[in-house]
């Protein structure tokens, strides 16, 4: 059997991959070895560790590799940290390929360090356009990996662009379309987010309509967060309808971003909104099909709500350069530009499902790829 390793580091990471593992795990001719690490492992980020287990993954390994500060030396150095972790584990565990998920800074630890193993790296997600550093890690990984999984046929092309062999890019879609696929599907109108799941701040009933807000740091701009989530805040307190709220990421600049929130929170201004750390996939996923309106600048604005006709307001540059379908509206830092298109949308309405990417069945394509495909950790520039 092939031995196929996932890394798993982040929140969204397994969001991304879940559908690909449930389908390693079921294949005859491969073998799932599962390594969690990262902000996945710790509380503060929603311990996305115990809703793997739950789902049934026991990982292989856990590493705990991300420094305490949310800055750029503190992300560099954990990325160096994941490379020295990892590479021991790979030693160990002798996988036949790892696939390294998306753009994240573990992401391209993942990908070093198999490589120097003489691992064959298989990404997913690579060949998309966005801002912040994501944009270099994603490339870079690109060019570490051998086999390439991609959601579309316009990050086939830049993949194939950039010199990698034509015969080992695969557009399979977007895992996470499986999850927002099977949501859509089977909507549980009787799915409520308060007894699921613990948060703070004031219930309200959702059957009365919700916004989703999800607001990350941009690395690039990492100094700019306090102010960028004020701008946000300040629409919110505008607009004042019942909110779910998400916390941010780890990368840097999640401290200051945390900080603003903490105090929005104890000023009392919040009656109408309810703040989570992390719900499984799927819930997630419910709650984004049963919004009026998604705010921030999360990918799964761009990505799983263009499947689920979720509007979506993007705030600032972290997706600038993304492939986007028609239910989003792009604004600025700026709190009049956030509450115009957040009106707007609220007037329109849902839009169309998008297959922009993916159609659902991307996490079988991906296996039975695995399963097949011949390993090489040769490879040379395509001409």
């Amino acid at each position: 059997m092939r031995k196929v390793c996932v890394v798993i580091t982040a929140r969204p990471s397994y969001s991304r991959i879940k559908t690909v593992l449930q389908a390693i795990k079921s294949h005859p001719d491969l073998q799932l070895q599962l390594i969690v690490a990262a902000s996945a492992l710790l509380e503060r980020y929603g311990e996305v560790v115990n809703v793997i287990r739950a789902d049934g993954f026991q990982p292989d390994a856990i590493v705990y590799m991300v420094l305490e500060g949310e800055n750029l030396i503190t992300t560099a150095k954990s990325t160096g940290l994941g490379v020295v972790e990892l590479a021991t584990i790979f030693d160990n565990i002798r996988p036949d390929v790892v696939i390294s998920v998306a753009d994240r800074f573990e992401t391209i630890a993942t990908a070093i360090a198999a490589s120097y193993l003489n691992i064959p790296v298989a990404h997913v997600q690579g060949g998309e356009v966005t801002g912040s550093i994501d944009e270099k890690v994603r490339h870079a990984v690109t060019k570490l990996s051998i086999l390439h999984f991609v959601a579309n046929r316009q990050a086939a092309d830049r993949v194939i662009r950039m010199g990698e062999d034509p015969e080992m890019v695969f557009i399979t879609g977007c895992p996470s379309i499986d999850l927002a696929e099977r949501v859509q599907g089977s909507m549980d109108n009787g799915f409520d987010p308060f007894a699921a799941y613990a948060g703070v701040g004031n219930r309200f009933d959702v059957r009365d309509g919700y916004m989703v807000v999800m607001q990350h740091p941009v690395t690039t701009e990492y100094r700019d967060s306090a102010s960028q989530i004020h701008e946000t805040i300040s629409a919110v307190r505008t607009l004042n309808r019942p909110t779910f709220w998400f916390w941010p990421n780890v990368d840097a600049g999640s401290d200051q971003i945390s900080k603003g929130l903490r105090q929005f929170r104890e000023a009392g201004e919040t009656s109408q909104i309810y703040f989570f750390k992390n719900m499984t996939p799927e819930d997630f996923l419910r709650l984004l099909a049963g919004a009026r309106c998604l705010v921030g600048n999360s990918s799964a604005g761009i990505r799983e709500a263009s499947y689920l006709g979720l509007p979506v307001v993007n705030i600032g540059n972290r997706q600038q350069g993304r492939e986007r379908a028609r239910n989003v509206i792009d604004v600025g830092y700026n709190a009049a530009e956030i509450v115009e298109a957040t009106e707007k949308h609220l007037a329109n309405g849902r839009y169309p499902s998008s297959p922009l990417y993916g159609d659902g069945k991307a996490g079988e394509r991906i296996a039975q790829i695995l399963a097949r495909v011949p390993l090489t950790v040769e490879k040379r520039i395509a001409y």
